[in-house]
């Protein structure tokens, strides 16, 4: 090592969401805001057009998922989803 600091990956954060969905508009202000507290980029994707997701989640609306792994549905919570992003 050459003693200069390297930066953790940016995790990949996903909101699988669905139209018309309430749950999925509270949940997109969340991801905006503890995203935009730590500099991280977010995607959002519908369902609706992939079969494999729709059968998947579609009782679970929305669905956060970083780095392809499903942290978190119905509810985004705030709080774990800080500690996920900080570790």
């Amino acid at each position: 090592m050459n003693g200069v600091p390297t930066s953790a990956p940016v995790p990949e954060v996903l909101l699988l969401t669905r139209p018309g969905c309430h749950l999925c508009e509270a949940a997109r202000k969340v991801l905006d805001r503890v995203c935009g507290d730590f500099g991280v980029p977010w995607q959002e994707r519908s369902i609706d057009g992939d079969p494999d997701y729709l059968a998947r989640f579609s009782e679970e609306v929305p669905v956060l998922m970083i780095n392809g792994i499903q942290r978190d549905f119905w509810h985004i919570d705030e709080a774990r989803l800080r500690r996920l992003l900080a570790s």
